[in-house]
C-alpha cells in the first residue's frame, strides 16, 4: 500500500533515470583480456518523485542492485542519464556534493559498520566530516539521530556485534541520515530480518519519508513487503523494465506476465483461498549474451515469434482501479501482447492476495 505522504506534483523529482545502462567487462583466457560486455542494466528508465518511496523489484540477476549502486555512483554508468534533483550525476561527483545528496543502506549492516567503533562514534564521525552541525554539537546530533530511528541513547556506546539485526539496520539508517541526504537507496535491507522486524523497518522508512521529506529507492524481491511500502513499483527482469506504475494499480491490475509470476509467489494467509498459478520459471538471461526480442521470452507462456525477434515497446496502460484520479503517474508495460483478451484473462488477480491492507 502506498504511503500517505502529501506530495507536490510540481516539485522537481528526487531522481530521474533515463535509459540507464551499466556494463561490466567479460574477461577470458590466461591474459584476462576483455572479450565482451555483460549488460547488467540495459536501458532502464524511471522517476522517483520528491517525498516518495519507489520500489525496484525483481529476482536475483534482474539488475536491481546494480541500478541502485549506479544512482549513488558506486557502479559505472555506460550510457544514459541520471539526474539528482535536476542535476547530472557526473556534475555532482565532480564537485563532491553527491554524498550530501544521496546515501545507500546495504543489505548486510554488519559488513558496512566499522566493528572497532561504537555506534555513537560512527555517527559523530559522519556529522563532523560533513559539518552538518558545529563540532561541539556532534554528540547531541548523534543522539537525535538514534532517537529518530527508534534506538535508545544507551545504544550509542555499543559496538555493532552487540546489537540485534534490526538494531544494526536502524543504526545504518541513522548513519545515512547523518549527512541530511535528500535521497536514500535501501538495498534489500529487510530481507534477512524477521517478519515483525521487517514491519518495524518499513514503518520507519515511511515515517522518515513523511516527516523528513527524504525520498527512497527501496530494492526488494519480496512483493509482500513492496505492497506495504511503495508509492510506485518498477519491475525489472534481465536488466530491463517489464512494468512500472503506482503500487495499488500494479497489484490490482498487473499487465505483464512476469509481474503476475512475482505476485503468484506471495503466500496467501488464508487456507480457504485458492492457490495461485505458479507460472513458468526460468533462469534470467545471460547478461553477456542476452536474447534478441523480449528478455522474458523463455519463461513467458504467451511468447510468440514476435517476442523472440523484436524488443517490446514501452506502452502506457494507465487504468483507474480505485475509482478516483490519484495523480500518481502512469502505468507502463513492455509486452507485445499485453492488451490481448487471452493475456489479460490469464493475468487476472487473486482478490485475497492483492487486497490492500
Amino acid at each position: 500500500m502506498s504511503t500517505s505522504t502529501a506530495r507536490d506534483d510540481r516539485a522537481e523529482p528526487a531522481v530521474t533515470v533515463e535509459d540507464l545502462q551499466v556494463h561490466f567487462p567479460v574477461r577470458t583466457g590466461v591474459l584476462r583480456r576483455v572479450t565482451g560486455r555483460a549488460r547488467a542494466v540495459d536501458g532502464v528508465s524511471f522517476t522517483v518523485p520528491a517525498r516518495s518511496i519507489v520500489t525496484v523489484v525483481g529476482e536475483s540477476g534482474s539488475g536491481k542492485t546494480t541500478t541502485g549502486r549506479a544512482l549513488v555512483g558506486l557502479s559505472p554508468v555506460a550510457a544514459g542519464r541520471v539526474l539528482i534533483e535536476g542535476r547530472p550525476l557526473a556534475d555532482l561527483r565532480a564537485d563532491r556534493s553527491l554524498p550530501r545528496l544521496v546515501q545507500i543502506v546495504h543489505q548486510d549492516p554488519y559488513a558496512s559498520l566499522n566493528p572497532r567503533m561504537t555506534i555513537g562514534q560512527m555517527i559523530r564521525e559522519v556529522v563532523q566530516v560533513h559539518r552538518t552541525v558545529p563540532r561541539e554539537r556532534a554528540a547531541d546530533r548523534a543522539a537525535e539521530l538514534l532517537a529518530q530511528v527508534g534506538l535508545a541513547p544507551a545504544l550509542a556506546d555499543r559496538h555493532p556485534h552487540e546489537l540485534s539485526g534490526g538494531q544494526r539496520q536502524r543504526a545504518a539508517i541513522a548513519r545515512a541520515l547523518a549527512v541530511e541526504p535528500r535521497f536514500i537507496v535501501c538495498d534489500e535491507i529487510v530481507s534477512a530480518l524477521d517478519v515483525s522486524v521487517q514491519g518495524q523497518i518499513v514503518n520507519l522508512l515511511k515515517d522518515l519519508c513523511r516527516d523528513s521529506g527524504v525520498s527512497f529507492l527501496f530494492i526488494s524481491h519480496d512483493m509482500s513487503v513492496v505492497r506495504h511500502i511503495a508509492d510506485r513499483v518498477v519491475v525489472l527482469y534481465g536488466g530491463r523494465v517489464m512494468e512500472s506504475g503506482p503500487c495499488a494499480e500494479v497489484f490490482a491490475a498487473p499487465r505483464h506476465p512476469y509481474t503476475q509470476a512475482l505476485l503468484a509467489a506471495v503466500p496467501v494467509p488464508d487456507p480457504r483461498a485458492p492457490l495461485p498459478a505458479a507460472g513458468t520459471r526460468a533462469e534470467p538471461p545471460d547478461p553477456a549474451s542476452p536474447p534478441p526480442g523480449c528478455r522474458f521470452q523463455r519463461a513467458c507462456p504467451y511468447a510468440t515469434d514476435l517476442c523472440r525477434t523484436e524488443p517490446p515497446p514501452t506502452t502506457d496502460v494507465t487504468t483507474d482501479v480505485t475509482g478516483d484520479d490519484t495523480g500518481d503517474g502512469t502505468h507502463t508495460v513492455a509486452c507485445h501482447h499485453h492488451d490481448e483478451p487471452a493475456v489479460r484473462a490469464g493475468l487476472g488477480t487473486n482478490d485475497v492476495r492483492t487486497a490492500q491492507p
